[in-house]
């Protein structure tokens, strides 16, 4: 069994079909990267397995486990950690405060390691430096690494990225 699939997936955004008929399997410990002109779908199929855009038809299923129709934060304490295109720190909290507030501190769903402020920080020691500072006071690439660090901060098995290198230099990258 998969750890992620998609069968028979559409999407719409009002009458707008976006996905037709989308299927895909990822297995544990495989990299997928979905690459594509813009408006090619990318964002909306990580929407939908999310649960932003919930499709109409298809089936969406992590370990087994039916995702269509489930709240995002449900999803998300499931282990699929979601890292958007447009950041959405929270801008008067500090570097220290946005890891904070997503730091895991439920038990139910998957069995990833637990990510803590000094691992993400190993990751992104640039963040370290920062770690008092309001986020909204960051560059744009400074968010970006903070996203991924908030998003880690939740543990989870699947980590979904969408735009993951939006505004980060080519060294960070």
């Amino acid at each position: 069994m998969a750890l992620l699939s998609l069968e028979h997936v559409e999407t719409y955004y009002d009458e707008s079909h976006i996905l037709f008929d989308l299927s895909l399997e990822v297995e544990m410990g495989e990299v997928v990267c979905l690459l594509g002109r813009n408006g090619a779908g990318k964002t909306t199929t990580v929407r939908s397995i999310i649960g932003l855009t919930p499709p109409r038809a298809g089936r969406i299923a992590f370990r087994g486990h039916d995702l269509v129709g489930l709240a995002p934060y449900r999803i998300a304490r499931l282990g699929i950690g979601f890292v958007p295109e447009d950041r959405r720190v929270f801008p008067n909290l500090s570097v220290r405060e946005n890891l904070e507030v997503a730091r895991r501190t439920w038990s139910e769903g998957g069995s990833a390691a637990a990510w803590t402020e000094e691992r993400v920080f190993d990751l992104f020691p640039h963040l370290r430096e920062l770690r008092a500072r309001h986020a909204g006071r960051l560059s744009g690439g400074e968010q970006q690494m903070l996203t991924i660090a908030r998003t880690l901060m939740g543990s989870p098995e699947v980590l979904l990225l969408d735009e993951p290198s939006e505004g980060l230099a080519p060294l960070v990258v």
